[in-house]
């Protein structure tokens, strides 16, 4: 058999290795970010330029200037002022609150602003503002403070609405008025007179209310110097008031000479005498008897 020859190997190709090394092309990114960074520092310092030079506030202020020339120019003057519910408040104080003359613009008034003001005056308990154009007129309902009771404090006189407010202002009432006597008689006034106007008789003879150590009250009936005083609770105010009522209706409490009803204790009512005759202290026996 002939002889088999080895199989042949071809020589390897030669390998071409590189010798220069290709870096990825970043120059676009740093352009990019080097114009994103330039332009915000010019965005900051256009920002910084306008805060401290106030340019766009001048601006809109010198438009805001021209639009009212303008609307005061084509009629949007000030025709008049209607106030309604003045009674106590004078004109000369509206005036110096409004500061308001026949040049004002309808359109520049802030109501708001007005209304603020105007419940700032002593007898002002609220305002309502308003405007109305062809005529321009600011229209502004007023409701006053009504007193209810004058209040003696370190030897002064103040008249005090029906929510306890001190008004201070000159007061002279035409018609006798509750005087209220004592620290913290203001804030705690209101809801006494919710309680004692419920029965008009009787609430028609105070005359002075005693706030005492601020905690409870004594009324005086009649006279200042020598009237029934009445001393109520600090607590339970209206279940006292309800029995003293009783008492006058059913046993004509009231009509007695008496100096003091106390009517601080829940199961009784203890009464000082004043001076009366044998058969006034007979009748009073009786009552006493009858609210044992």
């Amino acid at each position: 058999m002939p002889e088999k020859k080895p199989p042949t190997i071809a020589p390897a190709a030669a390998v071409s290795i590189p010798t220069r090394i290709s870096l990825p092309q970043e120059w676009p990114f740093r352009l990019a970010g080097n114009i994103f960074f330039l332009a915000l520092i010019c965005a900051l310092a256009s920002a910084i330029i306008t805060i401290k030079t106030n340019l766009i506030g001048r601006k809109l202020t010198d438009l805001s200037t021209e639009f009212y020339n303008y609307t005061s120019h084509i009629g949007f003057k000030l025709d008049d002022i209607v106030v309604s519910g003045r009674h106590k408040t004078s004109k000369e104080d509206l005036k110096n609150i409004l500061q308001l003359n026949r040049e004002s613009n309808i359109l520049t008034l802030d109501l708001q602003d007005i209304k603020l003001k105007l419940e700032q005056l002593p007898w002002i308990r609220k305002a309502e503002v308003s405007r109305h154009y062809f005529p321009n007129i600011l229209q502004i309902n007023l409701e006053e403070r009504e007193v209810e009771s004058i209040w003696q404090i370190n030897n002064q006189f103040h008249p005090i609405d029906r929510d306890g407010h001190v008004i201070n202002a000159p007061f002279s009432s035409p018609r006798p008025i509750l005087l209220i006597v004592g620290e913290g008689a203001p804030e705690n006034i209101p809801q006494l007179m919710q309680i004692i106007s419920t029965d008009k008789e009787i609430f028609s003879r105070i005359k002075v209310a005693n706030f005492i150590s601020g905690r409870r009250w004594n009324l005086i009936l009649d006279n200042i110097e020598n009237g029934i005083t009445i001393k109520l609770p600090a607590q339970d105010i209206e279940q006292a008031w309800k029995k003293l009522v009783k008492l006058n209706t059913s046993q004509g409490l009231l009509k007695r000479k008496l100096t003091i009803i106390d009517l601080r204790f829940p199961n009784k009512v203890i009464v000082k005498l004043g001076k009366m005759t044998k058969e006034e202290r007979e009748r009073l026996k009786e009552v006493k008897e009858s609210l044992m």
